[in-house]
């Protein structure tokens, strides 16, 4: 995971097509990460890009998947040439990962029937409490089995025409390959897994026909992709996905494609988080911790959804929509207001970050009795259909910016926190947790609240900050090496030689952490009380866009 040095090497495995290529779709940007065969990154490529609300629903029209993916792949591939001299012209493997969840339906001639539904959306409250209680498992909002019961609810016109269902990943997937396949780990968040993590659970899938009925033209089992796990081949690049990617033609097709992917599950292979007992959390627009279990959680608590690792070993998932997008537009604003000091120049974001994220290191244990909400929408984990970012304090809170960035970083972390006392009660809580996202890429601050607030040990390995993309890369670079297990490969291959660097909570942090979450809880009405009276602007917006994504 450092940096290159081998420049001549590198050059040479770019021209001989020896490198792999992993490509992530977030919710604020699309990056690219190439990499040596032994998973050493050589250069990544980025394209920022925004969600939309559109008719009630936030999406991302698809014509810009395709412009964004084509900007990202030329970004990388000018980086490439820049750095070692060598544009890349093949690769020995390709991976896409994106956002989990959603909703991708499309009719018989493959016609997009509704504009992309994401993850953001709350939309389908009746039909996941339905399923929950049908199926005998937590089905969340966001999963696209919600989607697709909630369109039939609604009786949505365009029900009767369906034909198959997608997610991001799957979508892209199969514009390149002509594959309409999943990996385990994203399948599981449309619709519930078996137990060896091979295919979707039968029995339920059987509660779900008796369901629906014949409201779909087809079976509804067919309306889901297939499902591979990590290290199945998922087909190969087409010359028609090639010029998807590389519209100059200089992209060679015939590149071997791992099963797409996740974000949570591109998450866990960048940590090295596969293994039972093991766990991560991935910081950007939303937050979420994953615990790899060591048996099923079936009937477990409403708040956690149960997943599958991209080997199909069970998960156990804590999803809060809400991550540092907020704490990003404060870090924003106060750059801002050092230009408006005189500074004179545009500040780096990652400069912004190191000087102000640093203050809430002198901030007080319990952040001075300020309370801060980074809840922008709703949050399922703390029972929130609507949210309002919020900034309070008390007569004799202490008002300092270091206190008030640590109330910030604090808000991000709270209601993770309280999901995972769950996973406590239920004797499931992981021996550690590995962080990635680029809120970690200022050293010593994040990951040490984050350990506070969980009370558990923290590892962040260097290279983290390269998020999903690298974890997708890592498992396209598993084709050559399905022989092992990906707990394996990873151990012994990737991160034989890994930088970590692990913080253990601090009684002081963790006591501080503690008195500012009873403050938190006792302030949820708060949430309800903006919600219900905060009008959002009587115009479509755009989420905006986050630096550290």
């Amino acid at each position: 995971m450092s940096a290159p040095s081998d420049t001549a090497g590198h050059r040479q495995d770019i021209e001989a097509g020896r490198t792999v290529l992993g490509i992530e779709l977030g919710s604020t940007r699309i990056k690219a990460c190439l990499v040596s065969p032994d998973g050493v990154v050589l250069t990544t490529g980025e394209h920022r890009w925004e969600n939309h609300w559109m008719e009630g629903h936030w999406t991302y029209p698809l014509e810009e998947v395709w412009t964004g993916l084509a900007a990202c792949y030329e970004d990388m591939a000018q980086r490439a040439e820049d750095a070692f001299g060598a544009r890349p012209g093949s690769f020995a493997a390709l991976g896409i990962s994106a956002m989990m969840h959603g909703y991708l339906a499309f009719d018989s001639a493959g016609e997009l029937l509704v504009p992309f539904r994401t993850w953001r959306d709350t939309t389908t409250g009746p039909a996941a409490r339905e399923l929950s209680e049908r199926l005998g498992t937590n089905i969340p909002l966001r999963w696209s089995v919600a989607h697709l019961r909630q369109a039939m609810l609604d009786e949505e016109p365009h029900v009767s025409r369906l034909e198959h269902l997608t997610t991001l990943a799957g979508y892209v997937h199969w514009k390149l390959t002509g594959r309409r396949v999943l990996g385990v780990g994203d399948a599981s968040g449309m619709f519930p897994v078996d137990d060896a993590g091979r295919g979707y659970d039968r029995r339920r899938m059987d509660l779900l026909r008796e369901l629906v009925g014949d409201s779909l033209p087809v079976d509804v089992a067919e309306v889901f992709p297939e499902v591979l796990r990590a290290g199945e081949p998922a087909g190969t690049l087409t010359a028609e996905g090639a010029l998807l990617l590389d519209p100059s033609g200089r992209l060679a097709p015939g590149v071997a494609l791992c099963p797409p992917e996740g974000d949570a599950g591109t998450g866990m292979v960048a940590t090295n988080a596969v293994r039972a007992r093991s766990g991560n959390v991935s910081v950007g627009t939303s937050i979420f911790a994953m615990v790899v279990l060591d048996r099923r959680l079936d009937g477990g608590p409403p708040e956690i959804d149960l997943v599958a690792t991209p080997a199909g070993a069970p998960v156990a998932m804590v999803h809060c929509n809400n991550g540092a997008d907020e704490l990003s537009r404060w870090v924003e604003l106060f750059a801002e207001v050092a230009l408006a000091f005189g500074t004179r120049r545009t500040v780096d974001p990652d400069e912004a970050y190191a000087a102000i994220l640093t203050e809430a290191l002198s901030g007080e244990a319990d952040a001075g009795g300020l309370l801060a909400f980074n809840t922008t929408s709703g949050e399922p984990v703390l029972g929130l259909e609507d949210g309002r970012a919020l900034t309070v304090r008390a007569p004799g809170s202490s008002l300092s910016l270091s206190n008030f960035m640590r109330a910030q970083v604090y808000s991000a972390f709270a209601a993770l926190a309280i999901g995972l006392e769950l996973l406590d009660g239920e004797g499931t809580a992981p021996e550690a947790l590995h962080a990635h996202g680029g809120l970690f890429r200022t050293a010593g601050v994040a990951q040490r609240f984050l350990a506070a607030a969980t009370g558990t040990p923290v590892a962040v390995s260097r290279g983290a900050s390269e998020g999903g993309a690298w974890g997708i890369a890592l498992l396209a670079a598993y084709l050559d090496h399905a022989g092992s297990s990906l707990e394996d490969y990873l151990q012994d291959v990737v991160f034989l030689h890994a930088e970590t660097h692990v913080v253990d909570p601090r009684d002081g942090d963790v006591e501080g952490f503690r008195r500012y979450l009873s403050r938190y809880r006792e302030a949820l009405e708060l949430q309800r009380t903006a919600a219900a009276t905060v009008n959002a602007p009587e115009r479509p917006t755009q989420n905006p866009e986050e630096q550290h994504a």
